[in-house]
């Protein structure tokens, strides 16, 4: 048995990214043009060119992320996925990835705020989040009870946040209420409205804030 396929990778990635900009690019055109170039890495991740009309990006956003890119400030994932799906060979290296989920103490945290671990993870983050990144590719809780302590004054602000929860219960309706509550919490953000969402979809926008970096950096040399 043999198949005809394509087989090189640079021209596998060539087409897919042709096939975002020709089915997705009347509703990528209203996206502010610095978040297009995540806007087709979250498509590809995912598949599903008829996202790009549901994302929700804030027009600082782009700006405020590789700010906390270039300042090697922490990025906090609510999710080991998300973490594996970053390309850490194009990462900054000096730029931690950090998921406190299955921190030890998580767990005795969540028992006694009553939440998910996703959720206690967060709480976690305490004064190593501010100006660093926030992302959530998973849990609607810990996108929620995030927002809960920044507006409490309970937890600092990252310079930027990235919310993708996916699934049935809770994720569209956190995804608004961060669209909803941003811009009065002075939080740059980028979101997917709707059930989809997920931890391929959030490390796609980090892959793609760094490379958005590393070409900035070769511009400048």
């Amino acid at each position: 048995m043999k198949f005809d396929y394509e087989k090189q990778p640079d021209a596998i990635y060539a087409q897919s990214f042709g096939i975002v900009e020709s089915e997705a690019g009347a509703a990528l055109d209203r996206l502010p043009s610095a978040a297009r170039a995540i806007a087709v890495r979250m498509i590809h991740a995912c598949g599903e060119p008829a996202i790009a009309g549901n994302i929700v990006v804030s027009d600082d956003f782009v700006d405020a992320a590789l700010g906390a890119l270039a300042s090697e400030r922490p990025v906090y994932l609510d999710a080991e996925m998300v973490r594996m799906g970053v390309i850490r060979a194009a990462f900054p290296p000096k730029v931690p990835l950090l998921c406190t989920t299955h921190d030890p103490r998580s767990a005795p945290l969540a028992a006694k705020i009553g939440n998910t671990r996703s959720a206690a993870g967060v709480g976690l983050w305490e004064d190593d989040i501010e100006g660093g990144l926030a992302v959530f590719g998973n849990a609607p809780t810990a996108l929620f009870y995030f927002l809960e302590q920044v507006a409490a004054g309970a937890l600092p602000k990252p310079a930027a946040v990235v919310g993708l929860p996916v699934g049935f219960v809770g994720a569209a309706e956190s995804k608004d209420a961060l669209a909803e509550h941003a811009g009065a919490l002075g939080l740059p953000f980028l979101t997917l409205t709707g059930r989809l969402g997920g931890s391929a979809m959030a490390a796609a926008v980090l892959n793609a804030l760094a490379r958005i970096a590393a070409a900035k950096a070769e511009d400048a040399a």
